[in-house]
């Protein structure tokens, strides 16, 4: 128990230095075809191989060397980018009907050095020219490098016509057609519920260490069963509603509630030999919470990189 409550300043903070986020990639469209691709990435991570295995970069092998990479001001970070750039530039894929388009003009948009406490995004933009009367985009990202928050707009229009949370390697056709049909809200609430369970493991300390309390409490297979498939199911359900905007709480309130729930578990289980029924109310709660806490990440990126 004293494992529990000691690692609880790891989750009350907000968005840490060394946590490893989704790229966001922006592709816009203009009606003769011309095509841009933004990339919005920690190129650090990137660069040193940290792939999404790990959630944060100071659980990676290649942790000192990202470290590293973090301080070299933008000429030299560029030079040493290269290499990791032509993988990029093979594995990743974007096509039009089926035919895979030449990406060209690239450039590297590299932040100086500054608060070290926070990650440095890079931006990366690409040109491609979309043949005339292309109904599908395709894409797909390499999946040593993440996860990806894709967007698709059309130029001059404001909002997004396409968004989606994509796992690593995940690939995409998107119709173009204006009345081309979209995933209805059930269909993304379902795809949600499917990324909660992976958020939760092998991911997410925070929610590891609530399921240890709910564990310390009943080692009883069936009742912790019931208590982990609750708080997953929980937590699916506010992270699509967050990230499809239907609620959003500031992380400055999410992230110490957070904490709290993993401290009220520890102190029960200290003070309480016995599971009550009305804990499976209580670990729904805190379902609800997780996922706000990791939809709330996302959204702050999305927002911050349009």
């Amino acid at each position: 128990m004293g494992l529990i409550l000691g690692m609880l300043g790891l989750n009350a903070a907000p968005l840490r230095a060394h946590e490893l986020i989704p790229t966001i990639v922006d592709i816009e469209i203009a009606e003769d075809g011309a095509t841009t691709l933004a990339l919005s990435v920690n190129l650090e991570a990137m660069i040193a191989g940290i792939g999404p295995q790990h959630d944060d970069t100071d659980n990676a092998p290649q942790a000192d060397q990202y470290e590293g990479f973090r301080i070299l001001p933008p000429a030299e970070l560029q030079v040493v980018f290269g290499a990791t750039e032509r993988a990029l530039h093979e594995e990743l894929i974007l096509d039009a009907d089926g035919l895979r388009l030449g990406l060209i003009d690239g450039e590297a948009l590299i932040p100086e050095v500054g608060d070290i406490t926070t990650a440095r995004t890079t931006r990366l933009t690409y040109h491609a020219d979309l043949p005339a009367g292309t109904a599908r985009l395709g894409w797909q990202y390499p999946a040593e490098f993440g996860a990806t928050v894709l967007r698709l707009r059309r130029a001059g229009g404001e909002a997004p016509f396409y968004a989606e949370l994509l796992t690593p390697g995940e690939r995409v056709d998107i119709e173009l057609a204006e009345n081309a049909p979209r995933a209805s809200a059930g269909q993304t609430l379902l795809r949600y519920i499917k990324l909660g369970f992976d958020h939760i493991l092998p991911k997410g300390l925070d929610h590891v260490l609530f399921i240890i309390g709910l564990f310390l409490l009943s080692t009883r297979l069936r009742p912790l069963v019931v208590q982990v498939t609750t708080f997953t199911l929980a937590h699916s359900v506010t992270l699509a509603m967050g990230l499809l905007g239907w609620i959003t709480i500031p992380g400055s309130i999410v992230e110490p509630l957070i904490a709290l729930s993993i401290i009220f578990v520890a102190v029960e289980n200290i003070f309480t030999q016995q599971l009550h029924r009305w804990r499976q109310i209580i670990v729904f709660g805190f379902g609800l919470l997780h996922g706000l806490g990791f939809a709330g990440v996302l959204r702050e990126l999305t927002v911050s990189s349009g």
